[in-house]
């Protein structure tokens, strides 16, 4: 008995981080103002995050940053896709630049996967 309790505190320490925090949270628009060739890289990476062409949309979310790497929403874009690909530590990573650009931006901030990414 003891030993399937451990089995099963194995197992459940490696649930991925999406798993446990839920990650249907959807990529997010850029703010006004943002660069034009931002802009247009960030709504490819969206609409193939929603296709599901996760590689694909990570190239775009990608282009995008390099246009406007200071913006939180893009960060926050990359690593949704990262936590999906099982990459969670560069997700980690993107997050937390996410928060600290988020300029106000309450969905990043109360985002229930950023914040289990960050803790």
């Amino acid at each position: 008995m003891k030993k399937l309790f451990i089995l099963l505190v194995i197992l459940g320490l490696m649930m991925p981080v999406s798993v446990m925090a839920g990650s249907n949270e959807a990529p997010m628009k850029l703010p006004a103002g943002s660069p034009v060739d931002a802009i247009k890289h960030n709504q490819e990476g969206i609409a193939h995050y929603l296709q599901g062409h996760l590689d694909v949309s990570l190239q775009h979310f990608n282009l995008a940053e390099k246009n406007g790497p200071k913006i939180g929403e893009i960060h926050f874009n990359k690593g949704l896709v990262l936590d999906k690909l099982g990459k969670h530590g560069a997700a980690s990573m993107h997050f937390k630049i996410a928060k600290e650009n988020a300029n106000g931006n309450k969905h990043i901030l109360i985002s229930p996967i950023l914040n289990a990414h960050i803790r």
